[in-house]
């Protein structure tokens, strides 16, 4: 009788500790309240990223098609204003393509790369080859004896939960999260003349 007087006693004492419902509830709501921060903050910035990687092609064809005619140095310079764009942002590094494209005026156009620089991984090299045949064009943009300036704009975003690798090996997040790819292409025309050339810029 007493050892049931006892629990019993136990049992009144714990429904009446307020205290220790409230200690319990909080440790049981505080992560699932912490992760959904976290991704509601991951998300947001995911969305303002991939924002600025289309601002990164549009800035670039708009100032590229500005011109009447520049060189490998100028065209290099674009390519960092628009990397720069992406700031704050660091933790993985824009692609960016400039292609200049040509459609002959023909019977039979032809739709070919007059000049293209890429900036990959923070490294400058040459795009594809002069007269390399475009078969991607949209339709409505292949008139004949047109000239074209495409940029392209791509990035591997990477949440920043996977930032770092040990936290990949510590969280088991490697696989899961290997990065979300974001691109965009842009299609501009000559502003100031009919075409665009580019000394070295192959």
């Amino acid at each position: 009788m007493r050892a049931g007087a006892q629990f019993l006693g136990i049992a009144r004492r714990l429904v009446r500790d307020k205290g220790g419902v409230a200690a319990l509830e909080f440790a049981m709501i505080v992560p699932l309240l912490l992760m959904l921060y976290f991704v509601t903050m991951e998300v947001a910035q995911a969305i303002e990223v991939n924002k600025k990687v289309s601002r990164v092609g549009s800035l670039v064809a708009d100032l590229v098609t500005q011109m009447q005619e520049m060189n490998k140095t100028e065209l290099e310079g674009i390519m960092r204003i628009g990397e720069a764009t992406l700031q704050p942002y660091n933790r993985s590094q824009p692609n960016i393509t400039i292609t200049a494209i040509e459609v002959t005026d023909e019977a039979t156009p032809k739709i070919q790369v007059v000049w293209s620089r890429k900036l990959i991984n923070g490294a400058f090299s040459a795009g594809s080859a002069a007269g390399t045949a475009v078969s991607d064009l949209p339709p409505a943009l292949r008139i004949k004896g047109s000239f074209l300036i495409r940029a392209e704009s791509s990035l591997e975003y990477e949440p920043v939960i996977t930032w770092a690798a040990s936290s990949k090996t510590t969280l088991g997040l490697a696989s899961a999260f290997d990065g979300i790819s974001m691109a965009e292409t842009y299609y501009l025309r000559p502003r100031m003349s009919m075409t665009i050339p580019c000394t070295n810029c192959y």
